[in-house]
Order: C-alpha cells, then sequence, then structure tokens
C-alpha cells in the first residue's frame, strides 16, 4: 500500500521546537519531490517548505524562512522539517505530499502532487 504518514505533531510553546518527519511505504522516496504544506482553521492550504529529489535544492517560504528547514534521508526514506522559533500563528495541520520528479525547486512550491500524508496537528499555545 503507497502511503505517507506524518509525525512529530503536538502542543508545543511559543519560541519552542518540533522536527515532523514524513515517512513513506510502498515507494521509495529517491525520485519524488516533496512538499510541507500547512492548513490552519477557516484558512487556505500555505505552501510551507519543499525539497528537490536530490535534496540540492529547496524553498521555504517567507512565513517561516530562517525557522524551518527541509531535509531528506533517502536511505531512511523519509523527509522531514525542523522547526524552531514556533509561533502561535505556527498553529495547524501539517501535510506532506509527493510527486515523481527530479525537476529542482525554482521559485516557489509546486501545487500538484501524487500522494499526500493524512496530515499532523501542531499547536503552538502557552
Amino acid at each position: 500500500q503507497v502511503q505517507l504518514v506524518e509525525s512529530g505533531g503536538g502542543l508545543v510553546q511559543p519560541g519552542g521546537s518540533l522536527r515532523l518527519s514524513c515517512a513513506a511505504s510502498g515507494f521509495t522516496l529517491d525520485y519524488y519531490y516533496i512538499g510541507w504544506f500547512r492548513q490552519a482553521p477557516g484558512k487556505e492550504r500555505e505552501g510551507v517548505s519543499c525539497i528537490s529529489s536530490s535534496g540540492r535544492s529547496t524553498y521555504d517560504a517567507d512565513s517561516v524562512k530562517g525557522r524551518f528547514t527541509i531535509s531528506r534521508d533517502n536511505a531512511q526514506n523519509t523527509v522531514y522539517l525542523q522547526m524552531n522559533g514556533l509561533k502561535p500563528e505556527d498553529t495547524a495541520v501539517y501535510y506532506c505530499a509527493a510527486v515523481r520528479t527530479t525537476r529542482p525547486v525554482r521559485g516557489g512550491c509546486r501545487t500538484a502532487y501524487d500522494y499526500w500524508g493524512q496530515g499532523t496537528q501542531v499547536t503552538v499555545s502557552s
């Protein structure tokens, strides 16, 4: 069964950190471009970060630049989103998505993906 599974979400105080994981099963991520997205209640889905299949190119939205870092470990078939300096406005359900392409990241994250995870809740609150 092909699926993406996110984990690592939870409740954290402002200024805290979390590391989200996106693990693939049923397929290998080696040739997949990965995006992290989030959606807060009443808001549109927002592209947060994305990474090329090689890991050589990435993109971070302005809202998270300097605080979030996307990385991948193809040997572990997993992509990570390290989130530091969390703010209440980062509260959302975070999703990872995969699309089969070896193209680099350019000018923003892709919008069309082959697979989506079920999401993990991140809540930033004191």
